[in-house]
């Protein structure tokens, strides 16, 4: 069974940064696939950020400029930086890990840009 948990969520004023981290158990993140969604409330899940097994990065168009992805093997996790945050950047965030065919949803954590 695969454990994939996310944390680093919480509450933002606009402008300021947060890092969300995404973490599986057994070193299986290592290389592997791995995107970020985000879902509002009353709208859908959206791909944000990905990161592929040779190290490429894409984001949307929303976030770029703003927004990296990066992983750490040694760690077997994957993190969101989340620069100059805007209160539309308030959701929920979510990690995917692509493994073996299969698709692992993290719990999701909690971003709220407010003042």
């Amino acid at each position: 069974q695969v454990q994939l948990v996310e944390s680093g969520g919480g509450l933002v004023q606009p402008g300021g940064s947060l890092r969300l981290s995404c973490v599986a158990s057994g070193s299986i993140l290592s290389n592997q696939f791995v995107a970020w969604y985000r879902q509002a409330p009353g709208k859908q899940r959206d791909l944000v950020a990905a990161i592929t097994s040779g190290g490429r990065r894409d984001y949307a168009d929303s976030v770029k400029g703003r927004f990296t992805i990066s992983r750490d093997n040694a760690k077997s996790t994957v993190y969101l930086q989340m620069n100059s945050l805007k209160p539309e950047d308030t959701a929920v965030y979510y990690c995917r890990l692509f493994l073996d065919g299969s698709a692992w949803w993290g719990q999701g954590t909690q971003v709220t840009v407010s003042s």
